[in-house]
């Protein structure tokens, strides 16, 4: 067990077992929304977001949750945030992108 290892060791007050009696259910039903979006862009009648940067980001954070590698929330906050702090002259839109629209900004 390396440093960081024993550094995180205990940090959470509950047990694995307790955990997972507490939040499985809520957690499910996230897995399972997404899995549902993933469907619908698999039966979407054009093909047109395979490359699009959010879609991109979202496919590179599920494969980031399969790691095993602890600072995963972190990681994938990264690949799901647009870290460009340009200002624009003008808000191109009412809200955020929710991913870096800049694929090589994405970690």
């Amino acid at each position: 067990m390396d440093d960081t290892t024993k550094d995180r060791a205990g940090s959470c007050p509950l047990g694995q077992r307790e955990l997972v009696d507490r939040y499985f259910m809520e957690h499910r039903n996230q897995v399972l929304a997404i899995a549902a979006f993933l469907d619908r862009m698999d039966r979407s009648v054009s093909k047109d977001a395979g490359n699009e940067f959010r879609f991109v980001a979202l496919k590179r954070a599920i494969q980031e949750l399969s790691t095993g590698d602890f600072g995963r929330t972190e990681r994938v906050q990264l690949l799901l945030s647009d870290l460009d702090l340009t200002l624009l002259d003008e808000r191109d839109q009412q809200g955020a992108y929710g991913a870096s629209i800049r694929q090589e900004a994405t970690p």
